[in-house]
């Protein structure tokens, strides 16, 4: 039976951790706050960008959010990020994506500062990430390297096969799990035979948007398997892109949807606003 990667208990640790940071940072007179920008009234942004808000109040970091028009021009955005960024009292800035159509959120994450971009998305960070220098990390491949190292899975050596090269996660995965000294192989769309791959995974990262893509037959006994979709099913039930109850008694470490990846994701945005204002 497999082991439980119980990623809400985890990520709860690592943001306690994070509130006594904020104090030790606030006594040398610096106030960490993170300020969001989201464009249109995308339902599932709000959410997201509810529960960033929440975080940061658990943890002690202030909070700023601007909601901006679904039909503003890119340059409306840019000239905000631009005011965000020599505003020394902020820290970190994101901006929630998916943007609406004829915003070209590329350009929005390349304008925000590398020194404020928790998000790790200016190519200046993703650049460092590729070079396995200090930077901002992508904050969901950022959690799963957390989940991994806090659970003592192996990764030296071991050979991981992400399913999925999305630029927020996958892409950068790939440098993070390199820099674990992973061997890594990467699946996609056009990938052929993928479950001769996904097989061959010692640990294995599913990342498409597919619910249960992932089944029992393409996975190898006792490998570990990372479920970082969230599909929300005609019924409303909540589940990933693994067949997760179908693979509990084959692998030997999981993450569960919901309760897994996500909230550790929002734990590493909290971590990366924190460094932000420690970097001061």
């Amino acid at each position: 039976m497999a082991q439980i990667i119980d990623g809400k208990e985890l990520a709860k640790t690592i943001r306690l951790s994070l509130k006594e940071k904020a104090s030790e940072i606030k006594q040398r007179g610096i106030i960490p706050k993170l300020a969001v920008i989201m464009v249109g009234d995308d339902k599932a942004s709000r959410i997201y960008v509810r529960n960033k808000s929440r975080a940061c109040e658990e943890v002690g970091i202030e909070y700023e959010e601007y909601i901006l028009n679904a039909n503003i021009k890119i340059e409306e955005l840019l000239e905000l990020i631009d005011k965000l960024n020599v505003d020394d009292t902020i820290h970190g800035i994101l901006v929630q994506s998916p943007l609406p159509n004829g915003l070209d959120a590329n350009e929005a994450f390349k304008r925000i500062d590398e020194k404020k971009d928790v998000d790790g998305f200016n190519p200046i960070n993703v650049g460092k990430l590729a070079l396995n220098q200090d930077c901002f990390v992508s904050c969901t491949p950022y959690g799963i390297v957390k989940m991994l190292e806090a659970y003592n899975i192996k990764t030296e050596g071991m050979h991981a096969v992400i399913v999925g090269r999305s630029n927020i996660v996958g892409k950068p995965l790939i440098q993070c799990l390199l820099n674990k000294n992973c061997t890594v192989t990467v699946c996609h769309s056009k990938t052929k035979n993928i479950s001769e791959l996904t097989k061959q995974a010692d640990i294995l990262i599913a990342t498409l948007g597919k619910p249960k893509f992932i089944t029992k037959e393409m996975v190898k006994e006792g490998a570990v398997v990372i479920d970082v979709g969230i599909n929300r099913l005609d019924d409303g039930k909540i589940v990933g892109d693994t067949d997760y109850e179908n693979l509990l008694d084959k692998v030997s470490y999981i993450t569960p949807v919901p309760g897994g990846v996500g909230p550790m994701t929002i734990a590493m945005l909290m971590n990366n606003v924190i460094k932000s204002a420690s970097n001061k």
